[in-house]
This record gives structure tokens, sequence and C-alpha cells, in this order.
């Protein structure tokens, strides 16, 4: 036997689930034929896809009393909380609504010496790294669409939850997808820069950390595949003055704290006007005392364990350093925090842009709170930062939120909602979040090619 990947479930530090590592000849063979399955699969009408596409969706959802349970195993999301099936079918539903217009052939014009027209034509075989904190959600964002457009998909997914792709490929299977056109892998580090740098694939899509997406974008290096990345965030929000407090305060402590803070647009640090900014935090504290910390598996526990404890360790760490900066930490630690996964969530105030649990990415159930006096500020200490993937405005003025938005240095604007993936609209970042977007019609030009037509007629 080879060398193994083994997934630590956060609720015992138990060995959950484990599975073999490809080798890097079996690996470029799973990468062949996807290849070799490819033009068969483009072929088929479009129709076809989608239908297949969606009735893997529905197999999944099938699964999903199974699914609940073992997400909390590999990952710690309570299971009162009902798993991701909702948000993984709508967004695939809304990629197989809009395929026909997103993929159709763009008229330029014709006349009775010319046709001219674009094609979108799917690059080939497509490979999606995914990550653990919504392993469903996060996997299908790219996945149908890529498979609906007319690309063969390698999917690799997080240790964490090693029995995601693999449930995803059975599903796919069942439904009636070729096994050859949507493979599910398990591989190294080293394998998977070695199919990058080989050519093995034509586009890439990785979600996860930034080291991580730099690691693809070197491994591509020189061979021209695309690469989409969807990297680390920092998430604001910002309370104006005539915002709805308790609407606002509801919605992000839980945009903060839901998923134990794993959420790549997450509320990460929060702005609230001088003037509404003692209220935030007496009601945002009083939310949050009333967390309850366990098991996943009790159907009593709102907030789980961190999915790792290293992950844990690094938000304990920053909060410590705040504190000891002169934050003021407002959660007395949970009887149930063990000092591992289990994590007591926390509120900060008097924090500043000098500590790191306001710069870097904390990924977990903390949030700090700042006073501002006026959007100018606000807008400042909202780009003071390496990330941009969301912002969440909360006024009851449509056009002050379209305006302080046009100055955010951000991938979506939010106007009284957060953490939420709209699949109509274009998931994509700025700075250190990556470059690319999935979803949307941009979604599909982002997993295909133009191709060019001008065909000239003979006349006469």
């Amino acid at each position: 036997m080879g060398q193994m990947l083994k997934c630590v479930s956060p609720i015992d530090g138990s060995v959950f689930a484990e599975r073999e590592l490809l080798s890097r000849d079996a690996a470029f063979e799973v990468a062949d034929r996807a290849r070799a399955a490819q033009g068969t699969w483009a072929a088929r009408p479009l129709q076809d896809r989608i239908d297949l596409v969606m009735a893997g969706v529905a197999a999944v959802g099938a699964m999903n009393d199974e699914i609940v349970p073992e997400l909390a195993h590999m990952m710690g999301r309570p299971v009162r909380y009902g798993g991701e099936f909702g948000g993984f079918n709508e967004r695939a539903s809304h990629m197989a609504k809009i395929a026909e217009t997103s993929l159709a052939d763009i008229a330029v014009g014709e006349n009775e010496t010319f046709k001219r027209y674009i094609k979108r034509i799917p690059h080939g075989v497509v490979f999606v790294v995914a990550p653990w904190n919504y392993p469903y959600m996060t996997a299908i964002n790219t996945v149908a669409p890529a498979l609906i457009a007319g690309n063969t998909v390698v999917l690799k997914h997080a240790t964490q939850t090693l029995l995601v792709g693999e449930r995803m490929a059975q599903a796919f299977h069942s439904a009636g997808v070729p096994e050859d056109v949507f493979q599910n892998v398990f591989l190294s580090h080293d394998v998977t820069n070695d199919l990058i740098a080989g050519n093995a694939f034509d586009f890439v899509n990785f979600t996860g950390s930034v080291g991580g997406g730099q690691a693809m974008e070197r491994a591509a290096a020189g061979t021209f595949t695309g690469v989409g990345t969807e990297l680390g965030g920092k998430d604001p929000g910002y309370v104006m003055d005539d915002a709805d407090l308790d609407a606002a305060v509801d919605t992000l402590i839980d945009g903060a704290m839901f998923n134990s803070g794993q959420c790549c647009c997450g509320i990460e640090r929060i702005y609230v006007h001088e003037s509404l900014y003692d209220d935030f935090v007496a009601k945002a504290v009083e939310i949050v005392k009333g967390y309850k910390l366990g098991n996943p598996l009790d159907a009593e526990t709102t907030i789980g364990p961190m999915a790792n404890v290293r992950f844990a360790d690094e938000v304990r760490a920053q909060i410590a350093e705040a504190v000891e900066a002169g934050a003021v930490a407002h959660i007395d630690p949970f009887p149930e925090d063990d000092g591992g996964a289990y994590l007591t969530p926390q509120i900060l105030t008097n924090v500043t842009h000098d500590m790191r649990v306001m710069r870097d990415e904390s990924f977990g159930p903390v949030v700090g709170i700042m006073k501002v006096s006026s959007d100018a500020e606000a807008i400042a200490l909202m780009n003071d930062s390496e990330f941009g993937l969301t912002a969440s405005l909360w006024t009851r003025d449509v056009d002050r939120a379209a305006r302080v938005g046009d100055q955010i240095e951000t991938g979506t604007v939010f106007m009284n909602r957060a953490d939420y993936l709209d699949p109509g609209l274009c998931w994509t970042g700025c700075k250190n979040t990556g470059r690319g977007g999935g979803l949307s019609v941009i979604g599909y030009h982002n997993l295909t090619r133009p191709k060019s037509y001008h065909l000239k007629k003979v006349t006469g």
C-alpha cells in the first residue's frame, strides 16, 4: 500500500477516513482518460449534458441524510444546519438555466459576402482543487458549468473533507455521467505540481490559501494553462448611521461566526458609525454569549469545533496578541473550550490595524469591531487590506451604498446582507484574494475559449 491521506475528525481527533494517494503514473493516466473522453462528451447536445449534470446534482441530494453527519465528522459543522444541498442545487440550477444563452454563438454580422461569429469552445480538461470549508458548494461552482460547457473534469478535494469528491463522482456516475468525464482523485502536492507543469490540464481552478494559489501559478508557469484562483479574505462590514441596527447586528455576527467563522466570505472586521457603535457591540456580545459550543452531532449545538486544531491555534494566537496589545475581549471562555479544536467565539473591541487579527485572515470565530465617524474613514479602513473578496454595507440609502461600493477594493459589494454567493453574479476577487471569476455568464466564459469564424461566401 502506498502513502495515505488521513482525515482527522475535529470531534475527537480520531482518523475518520483515509485513502491511498495515486502514483504519478496513475495520475497521468487519469488525465489521459479525461482527455480521450472530452471530445465525445463535448459532441453531445447541450441539453443532454445539462440533464446529466442536473441528474447528478439530484443524486447528491438523495445522499443528504448520509452527507450531513459525514460533514460534521470531517469538518465540524453542526448537523442542525442540514448540510449544503440548498446552495449546491441553487448554483448548479442557475448555471444550467443560463447555459444556452451563455454558450451561444456571438453573431458579429452577415451579408451577401461574409458570415462572422464567435463560438465558445470548451478548454478541454478542467482540474478543480476544492477546499474543505464548504466542500460541496465550492466544488459545484466549477464542476457543473465546466461539464455543461463540454469540458471533462478532474476533481481533487481537501484532505479534511476526503470523502466529498468521492461522493460527488459516485452520484454523477450513477446519474449517467461517464466515469472518465468526471473523475475524483487523491493526489500529493508533488504529483499535483507535476500534472499541472506537464500540461495534463487545460484549465485549473483553485480555491484555498494564498500560498496554495501561488503554488498553482508556479506549477503552471510557462505552460500557458489558465489558472483561476479564489484565495484568502478579510471581508469587512460597514454599518452606517442610518442602518437598521438589529438587522445589521444579526446578519454581520452570523456572517462572522457561522461555520465557526470558516467561510471565504465571512465577516472578519466590522466598522460601525460612532452613533450606533455602543448599541451594536452590546447586541453583538449578547448574541455570541447565547451560542452553544459542542459536538456537531448534537442537535443543540449551534457552533462546532474548528476543522483542525492548528486552525484553532492560529485564531487563539491572533486573539492573544491583540489582547496583549490592548484589545478588549468581550466573551469569557466557554466551558466547552478545550484548548484544541473547540474554541470560544470572540468579539474584540479597541482593535487597530496594527494587530494581526485585523490584517491577517483569521478564518475562525473572531471579529474585531471599530468605531468610525464618516464614510471616508470607513472606506480607508476597508481598503487597508491585502485581500478583496466581499464587503457588506448597511444603510437605507441605495445610492449611498453604490457610491461607497464604487470606492472599495473588493470583488462583490453587498447592501444589507452578507456571506452569500449569488450565482447570477460573478464570484470574483482582487488583490491577494486572487483572479478570475466563477458562476454567472462570466463563469462560462472563463471555462471556455473564444473561437472566431470569418467565412467568405463564394459569389458569382
